[in-house]
């Protein structure tokens, strides 16, 4: 598995399995199965309603701890925000069954910000979290974390698909040794992307399907991919993207699809900010 060394040294796999969705009764086989397939790199959430699965499936799959890279995500913290993190990393931890993370990140760019991240640089010190980050910050909550803090985040997992691909975003954080994570790679099948006519024929051309064709975009791109399926002979399919190469002329093909904007949700609205602060977590 090819990896990226982050900003602290740790080397994480370009390519893993995510669960977003995939209920809880049926992740643990899922997992299972992905790690069968060969994913080392698992990507949950205390939102997602399943680490204790994912936890199960790691426990009973014989993969050594150490060839594994685990991650998960804090939801947004009430105040004091320090020490109800904490909380929420050892229940996190708990319902894993581990002993440390490899990578926590921030879920959301909302709430006490600041004492969430010094809780985190905490854990990260005392190694209990290998490696700190966030997830769905735009470029100045970023840069104004980086300016106002100690440590650096070492990833941040965004939004990122053919129709929304974030290149200039990409660059501002590799300026500031940021590895760009993404979510949402297959845009959940919105635009027809499966069905996609440029992306279907550049596949042709590998004979490769069109879900390989964009993971393999995104990790030549040197953005990790967290591709989730509950249908094993899909997970060895997105798997199997690291034996063709796209061509430059393909890299710039697939960039015209760039509508430069979220299929999903837009973090500046008022109105979300308020539905996603606003739902809260049991610790």
């Amino acid at each position: 598995m090819q990896t990226v060394t982050l900003n602290n040294g740790v080397k994480m796999p370009l390519l893993g399995f995510g669960v977003y969705r995939i209920p809880a009764e049926d992740t643990e086989r899922a997992v299972s199965e992905a790690l069968a397939t060969g994913y080392r790199l698992l990507d949950t959430a205390a939102a997602y309603g399943n680490e204790e699965a994912v936890g199960r499936a790691i426990k009973s799959s014989g993969v050594p701890r150490e060839e594994l890279f685990v991650t998960t995500k804090l939801w947004v913290q009430e105040a004091p925000a320090q020490e109800n993190t904490r909380r929420a990393f050892e229940t996190s931890l708990t319902k894993l069954g581990l002993d440390h993370l490899d990578l926590y990140l921030m879920h959301q760019p909302f709430g006490d910000v600041y004492g969430q991240w010094r809780a985190m640089e905490a854990l990260h010190r005392e190694g209990a979290a290998k490696s700190i980050g966030v997830a769905n910050f735009y470029p100045d909550r970023l840069i104004d974390l980086i300016i106002n803090n100690e440590i650096a985040p070492q990833v941040n997992q965004i939004e990122t698909h053919p129709f929304f691909q974030r290149a200039d975003y990409q660059d501002l954080m590799r300026e500031h040794t940021v590895q760009i994570q993404s979510w949402g790679g297959f845009a959940e099948g919105r635009n027809d992307l499966f069905t996609n006519p440029l992306l279907a024929g550049i596949g042709k051309q590998h004979g490769k399907s069109v879900a390989q064709v964009v993971l393999r975009w995104l990790t030549q791109r040197g953005v990790i991919a967290i591709p989730k399926s509950v249908r094993a002979e899909r997970m060895a399919e997105n798997f199997d993207v690291f034996d063709f190469e796209l061509t430059d002329e393909q890299m710039a093909q697939i960039a015209t699809l760039d509508s430069g904007r979220s299929l999903f949700f837009d973090h500046h609205d008022p109105e979300m900010v308020t539905r996603l602060a606003g739902h809260r977590l049991d610790s």
